[in-house]
């Protein structure tokens, strides 16, 4: 049976004249942990590096792309803190018995995602072993390490939910809002949601006004079941517990509910969310915020807000600006007609929104079909 010995920094020279064969032992177990802890802190910042760019480059999301790479920076830091001398002397990498070995599809990547979801697993297997070696040689930076372990878990998540919910909206080109307010009559509401999505639209969006919160829970369920049938996309206005447990697919925020990255906190799926933005300060806030889309109006005078100014075509401008390159879309609102939705996407507008122009029309499917029409022609 092997005995079992005590190893760390400095233990072999005082031991080796009594037990030679013990200090050779934890010589050995030595040079070994610090090998892990030199081949996992590699990996570690190289799974980071991976993580970074799919923000930066893939996603165009700046507090994405800065938590990564302050992650790794906080890795480099806390290794820093070990002898640097002990960890490169103990690597021997040409005799490395795991550098030939290959296991099913270890190596196969066929998608960005695919180097997305292989780096972020990567990244926090490589922080365990960390953690586990480091306990060995000092509990405190292990306790570091093993923040720094959760703070992966909770990035991975968060661009996951980025990711996933970019991908869903970027197909939206005609999105239609509908208000449903006291005496509704709900037959009509869902006639209204199917020929929307009959004409085209690619997202609808309900906006219960002084409606009882079990009365706006049923239809948005019943809107939720309209949308999936057609393909198209669910969203409710203001209200994320409702959207969460109706199952929509998102939820529009203003200036006044829950943070965008609150809201996203209480799903436990992903969940798109659109934000309301009138100038370009509130837009910046919706970018730092975690916004998937925003909303930019109203761009025209409309009776949906009849006491808010609007903003007009240059606020479009700016905002196209603002957003450069970025995975955030941008959804022009108010006032939007067949008759100006060239004007709007010409200023630069990804995707417009429209309500009244729909919903009061005297065929809305054939509405939608115009509009969409004329988004196609323009893109």
């Amino acid at each position: 049976m092997r005995p079992q010995h005590r190893y760390a920094a400095g233990d072999t020279a005082g031991n080796f004249l009594s037990n030679p064969a013990g200090a050779l032992y934890n010589a050995h177990m030595q040079q070994a942990v610090y090998r892990i802890i030199d081949a996992n802190f590699n990996r570690a910042r190289e799974a980071a590096r991976v993580v970074e760019e799919f923000c930066r480059f893939a996603l165009n999301s700046t507090d994405l792309s800065a938590r990564a790479k302050q992650l790794r920076h906080d890795i480099s830091a806390a290794i820093q803190t070990l002898d640097s001398d002990l960890l490169v002397a103990s690597r021997n990498a040409q005799s490395d018995v795991g550098r030939e070995m290959v296991i099913g599809r270890q190596m196969t990547r066929t998608t960005l995602d695919d180097c997305l979801h292989a780096a972020t697993k990567r990244l926090t297997e490589a922080l365990r072993a960390l953690c586990e070696m480091t306990q060995t040689i000092d509990p405190q930076l292990a306790q570091t390490l093993e923040k720094l372990r959760f703070q992966a878990y909770t990035l991975e998540k968060d661009i996951v939910t980025a990711a996933s919910s970019a991908a869903k909206f970027s197909g939206v080109q005609l999105y239609v809002i509908i208000t449903v307010s006291p005496g509704y009559d709900r037959p009509k509401i869902l006639e209204l949601a199917r020929a929307c999505v009959v004409g085209g639209a690619d997202c609808l969006q309900l906006r219960p006004k002084d409606i009882p919160d079990n009365e706006s829970f049923r239809l948005a369920c019943d809107l939720v079941g309209v949308c999936k049938d057609a393909g198209a996309l669910s969203i409710i206005n203001d209200r994320a517990d409702i959207a969460i447990a109706a199952g929509a697919d998102g939820v529009h925020l203003g200036h006044n509910d829950l943070p965008a990255r609150q809201v996203q906190n209480l799903a436990q799926r992903p969940l798109i969310i659109g934000v309301s933005t009138h100038a370009p300060d509130q837009l910046s806030a919706a970018l730092k915020a975690g916004s998937d889309y925003v909303a930019l109006g109203p761009v025209f005078s409309t009776p949906t807000k009849p006491d808010t100014a609007p903003v007009g075509l240059d606020y479009v401008r700016q905002a196209a600006e603002i957003l450069g390159q970025s995975h955030v879309k941008s959804v022009a609102i108010g006032g939007i007609t067949a008759e100006n939705v060239t004007d709007v996407l010409q200023a630069g507008a990804q995707a417009v929104a429209v309500c009244s122009a729909v919903t009061q029309a005297k065929d809305p499917a054939a509405m939608c079909a115009k509009l969409k029409e004329r988004i196609a022609s323009f893109t």
